[in-house]
């Protein structure tokens, strides 16, 4: 059995570019490498909000380790 955590992340919006907006998420590197140093295993990320355009705005790191 395994359990699972989340953390939350923003993605911010960082300027304009010729093809639109451009955005990033700050600082997962060094989330994913804490959490891994603790025993957690990063599975994915779920979009916690998100534009009528399909940008993502936030969302949740998940990670899970056995029980």
């Amino acid at each position: 059995m395994y359990i699972y955590e989340y953390e939350h992340i923003s993605v911010d919006l960082t300027g304009w570019g010729l093809a639109g907006n451009r955005y990033k998420t700050k600082e997962y590197k060094e989330i994913i490498n804490k959490r891994a140093a603790e025993g957690w295993r990063y599975v994915g990320f779920i979009p916690t909000l998100q534009r009528g355009t399909g940008h993502i705005e936030m969302m949740d790191l998940v990670f899970e380790r056995e029980k």
